[in-house]
C-alpha cells in the first residue's frame, strides 16, 4: 500500500519548514500570500489530505516557541530569556523555557520533550557536547531552530547562528586598556577549547600580537568564584600584571571582590574589564568597565527573527553578528 504524504513531505516539496505548512493549514495571517500559494500547490501535487481531527488534538500547543538556555543562573542569559519571552508574548506566542545547566544529555532530553509538545520553533543557546543528540531530532522534525550566543554545530544553513560581536568587543577592551596605560594585560576566565572562549579572546590575542607582547591566559570556569581565586593568583604569581580583560562579568566581578579582599586597588593597581555589561557592573564600586552586548535588544531581535522565519517560510541569514560597545567605568579609569 502506498504511503500517504505527510506534512513533512509537503514542507520538503514547498521548500519551507514543517511549522510554515502548519501555519498555512491553520490559515494563519503570519504567512505571506506567495508562501501560502506555494504550500497549497505542493499539497495539491502530492495529494496531501489534511486530517483536521488530528490537528485539533494538537491545537492546544499551537503558538508555542521553545527556548533552551545553557545557564539561567548567569544574569546575562536570564535577561536574554526574559526579553525573548516578553517579545514573543507580545505577538501572541507562549514560550517553553528550559535550563540545561551546561549538560548536553539534559539538553537532548528537554529538546526531545519540547519537540513532542509540538513547538512551532526553537531558540537555543546550546551546551557543548553530543551535538547530534540534540540537533539530529530537530533536523528530522523539520522544526525551525536557531543557535544563539554560542555556536556548536557547523551547519548554519540548517541551524542559523546569531551572537554579539565578541571579537570586536575584546579588541575594544584591550585597546582601551592600552590607551589608559596598562602594560601587562591578562585574559581571565573561560574554558579552554570552547569556541565562545576563543571568540571572546580573539581580539585580545590580535592586539597583543600587534604590540609584540605575549598573552597571559588564566583559563577557568566563568564564575565569580574563579574570578576571586584569579585575584590571588595574579597577585602571587604575576605581580607585573596591571590589567585584565575577563571572559564575562561574573569572572570580572569575582576578580573585583578578590582585589578588595587582598587590598589591591581596582582601577589604579589593577584595571579590570568585564564582558556582557550585566546590571551589577554599574552597581559595584568602583563601577566595572564592560563590553555591552545589549542583550535585551538582542533577545527582541531573535524573537522577531524566528517569527519572520515562521511567517515567510525561509530561514534567516546563516550568521548574524550584532554590534557591541565598550562602557567605561571606574575599574579602568578610577
Amino acid at each position: 500500500m502506498e504511503r500517504r504524504p505527510t506534512i513533512i513531505d509537503v514542507a520538503h516539496k514547498a521548500g519551507v519548514s514543517k511549522s510554515t505548512v502548519s501555519l498555512v493549514l491553520q490559515n494563519s495571517p503570519l504567512v505571506k500570500d506567495e508562501t501560502r500559494a506555494e504550500v497549497r500547490r505542493a499539497m495539491s501535487e502530492l495529494g496531501y489530505v489534511y486530517n483536521r481531527m488530528a490537528a485539533n488534538m494538537r491545537s492546544a500547543n499551537a503558538g508555542l516557541i521553545g527556548l533552551v538556555i545553557n545557564d539561567l543562573r548567569n544574569p546575562f542569559f536570564t535577561e536574554f530569556a526574559i526579553s525573548v519571552q516578553m517579545a514573543l508574548s507580545a505577538r501572541g506566542y507562549a514560550t517553553v523555557v528550559a535550563n540545561t545547566d551546561e549538560d548536553p544529555s539534559l539538553q537532548a532530553q528537554v529538546v526531545s520533550a519540547i519537540i513532542e509538545h509540538g513547538v512551532s520553533a526553537l531558540i537555543i543557546s546550546p551546551a557543548y557536547g553530543d551535538e547530534e543528540a540534540t540537533f539530529g531530532p530537530l533536523a528530522r522534525a523539520g522544526i525551525p531552530a536557531i543557535q544563539v550566543l554560542r555556536q556548536v554545530v557547523a551547519d548554519v544553513d540548517r541551524f542559523p547562528f546569531a551572537a554579539p560581536d565578541y571579537e570586536s568587543g575584546s579588541r575594544m577592551a584591550v585597546e582601551h586598556l592600552v590607551a589608559v596605560g596598562a602594560r601587562r594585560i591578562a585574559f581571565v576566565g573561560g574554558l579552554e577549547g570552547r569556541a565562545v572562549t576563543q571568540k571572546r579572546m580573539s581580539g585580545y590575542l590580535e592586539v597583543l600580537s600587534g604590540l609584540g607582547q605575549q598573552p597571559l591566559v588564566l583559563s577557568g570556569r566563568p564564575t565569580r568564584s574563579f574570578g576571586r581565586e584569579a585575584a590571588m593568583v595574579l597577585q602571587r604569581d604575576y605581580p607585573l600584571v596591571d590589567a585584565a580583560i575577563c571572559f564575562n562579568d561574573l569572572v570580572a566581578l569575582g576578580l573585583h571582590s578578590g582585589c578588595a579582599e587582598i587590598g589591591r586597588a581596582v582601577g589604579s593597581e589593577l584595571k579590570i574589564v568585564g564582558f556582557d555589561d550585566i546590571e551589577d557592573c554599574a552597581q559595584v564600586w568602583p563601577g566595572l568597565t564592560s563590553v555591552r552586548c545589549d542583550i535585551a535588544e538582542f533577545g527582541h531581535r531573535m524573537a522577531d527573527t524566528v517569527l519572520a522565519w515562521l511567517s515567510e517560510g525561509k530561514p534567516p541569514p546563516s550568521e548574524v553578528i550584532t554590534p557591541v560597545q565598550l562602557v567605561v567605568r571606574a575599574s579602568t579609569v578610577g
